[in-house]
């Protein structure tokens, strides 16, 4: 690969699991001989992150106040020099073995995402239903099937990953972001099988707060880009129960309240497919005319 990598790192206290990542992907990148630079965004942190990064002679930004996780990607993203963006979590759950693998799915793909083969996180009861809930959801409304839909470890085109910068959220959801704006726009991604570890230090994931942020975010970026796929679905629904409503107006108890009820109900269906149409078509301006971010 003759390709520019740069592998992003965001932290923010991550003093005990720092140390050995940098040394793992130190050692995997020099080992294959890649053009690459490591960064990492310290996200304010309290304690040695940044002393333990400035020891191993990495590249270090620092933001003078918390932002969040996808606020450092963005950061790094835009200060680094790669032509391909390795993303990787710094708390030791990702392998970083694993990135030789993905980067040779490259550039025969525009994002090599690396799926996990199992949850080790915090709270992985409540976890795994809450995970397998929003994979099927996204799952459904881009008609694909997503196996890991908010990895921490990935390799993205750059050149691409810019047009879109402008939609990647500060928090959590950032990584859910990427998947479906490639998957939206018709992006060639590649899912590649990899262990995960149970992390290092104390997780900051909040199960139930972020969780409904990445709900929310799956049901905007489907909006954003194909508001049809949401609304077309919504508009039958109230339709079917607004006819039903009138056949058992007019065969059954013969009311004309229920019939109106009934008509009144297949009025708003008709709406909501109307609004998903003018949705539509202000998206579809709205993304061609969006200038990529450079």
């Amino acid at each position: 690969m003759n390709s520019k990598i740069s592998v992003i790192i965001p932290a923010y206290n991550e003093e005990k699991a720092m140390a050995k990542v940098l040394d793992d992907v130190a050692a995997v990148m020099q080992e294959q001989r890649y053009d690459f630079e490591i960064i990492v965004v310290d996200d304010c942190s309290t304690d040695k992150t940044a002393e333990i990064v400035k020891s191993k002679g990495v590249k270090l930004i620092k933001h003078e106040v918390n932002k969040g996780v996808g606020a450092s990607r963005k950061t790094g993203i835009l200060d680094c020099f790669g032509d391909i963006v390795v993303m990787l979590d710094a708390d030791g759950t990702y392998p970083a073995s694993s990135i030789p693998e993905l980067l040779k799915y490259l550039p025969e793909y525009d994002q090599v995402i690396g799926a996990r083969k199992k949850e080790s996180g915090t709270l992985r009861i409540l976890r795994q239903p809450v995970k397998w809930v929003m994979f099927s959801l996204a799952s459904f409304l881009v008609k694909e099937k997503i196996p890991d839909l908010n990895s921490g470890l990935r390799a993205i085109k750059k050149e691409i990953l810019l047009k879109y910068l402008y939609l990647i959220p500060d928090g959590f959801s950032c990584v859910t972001t990427m998947t479906l704006v490639f998957l939206c726009n018709k992006y060639k991604i590649k899912y590649v099988p990899i262990d995960y570890y149970k992390r290092i230090g104390k997780s900051k994931f909040r199960i139930f707060v972020d969780t409904r942020i990445f709900l929310f975010r799956i049901i905007k970026i489907i909006l954003y880009f194909n508001p049809l796929i949401i609304f077309m679905p919504l508009s039958l629904f109230v339709l079917s129960i607004g006819v039903v409503k009138i056949i058992y107006s007019l065969f059954v108890v013969k009311s004309s309240l229920i019939r109106a009820s009934g008509i009144s109900i297949v009025i708003f269906g008709v709406c909501i497919y109307a609004f998903g149409l003018l949705a539509d078509l202000i998206v579809t301006r709205l993304n061609k005319n969006n200038p990529p971010l450079i």
